[in-house]
């Protein structure tokens, strides 16, 4: 089974930058995106022979999530189902035969960490959502996370100590999340690779290659034995993020 995932910076746009090449090139089995920024009836793009589920914010314009599916889940759920209240959009839960699939758009602290606060709300709500989850079935979580967990995974780490992103709080709840059975599947395959998937507009970071790993995918350690590989797909272009991957036996 393929399954990718996406922040495509808004789907409108990123229709108009090659992603239908891509979509239909990769033939993954679900395709997650994150910050979608469009409602149902502003998406001109049919996914032939996939299901659809669409999570907008009800901020017109402003986060939002969408999977497309080849297999009908069981179950779909938006938002952390009890745990924390979402009117932006930010998770879409599919339940399979065998395991649970979240897609997570994060939300950002701001460059200012006004949001931090929020953010560690957050990170303890979606913690014990998987948890919950995780009594039936095993989770695969892909998304944009928002934040680099290690100084491997961000270009220039000493200088971005304590900046968004790159909090020790933040970073924290990531390890958080790993000390509580969950697998960086691309870390674990790849412990000393470097590669990013979002770069800034500015300074030309893209073509210099100064980057930032903060999209990831995220398995139960009770399936990692089904993992196969992890992809980063940073030659791929049309959002200030590049698709992410994995190939995993369930």
């Amino acid at each position: 089974m393929k399954i990718i995932s996406w922040n495509v910076a808004g789907f409108r746009a990123a229709l108009k930058k090659g992603f239908i090449d891509f979509f239909e090139k990769s033939d993954a089995d679900i395709f997650c995106l994150q910050e979608v920024k469009a409602e149902k009836n502003q998406i001109e793009f049919d996914a032939e022979n996939y299901y659809e589920y669409l999570n907008p914010a009800e901020r017109k314009g402003y986060s939002g999530t969408l999977i497309y599916t080849k297999k009908k889940p069981l179950n779909i759920s938006y938002g952390l189902d009890g745990f924390l209240p979402d009117n932006e959009g930010r998770v879409i839960t599919l339940e399979f035969d065998n395991f649970y699939l979240i897609t997570i758009y994060t939300p950002n602290v701001k460059r200012d960490l006004s949001r931090l606060s929020y953010r560690m709300i957050w990170e303890e709500q979606f913690l014990k959502y998987i948890k919950n989850l995780e009594t039936t079935k095993p989770v695969v979580i892909c998304g944009d996370l928002n934040v680099a967990h290690n100084e491997i995974d961000l270009k220039n780490a000493k200088a971005n100590i304590g900046n968004a992103g790159f909090t020790y709080e933040e970073r924290e709840k990531f390890s958080n999340l790993l000390n509580n059975g969950l697998i960086d599947t691309f870390r674990y395959l790849y412990p000393d690779t470097i590669k990013y998937s979002w770069w800034s507009y500015m300074g030309f970071a893209r073509e210099n290659n100064i980057g930032w790993r903060i999209d990831y995918f995220l398995i139960s350690e009770r399936i990692k034995n089904k993992l196969k590989d992890a992809y980063i797909y940073d030659d791929i272009y049309g959002s200030d993020h590049c698709p992410i991957g994995i190939e995993i036996d369930l």
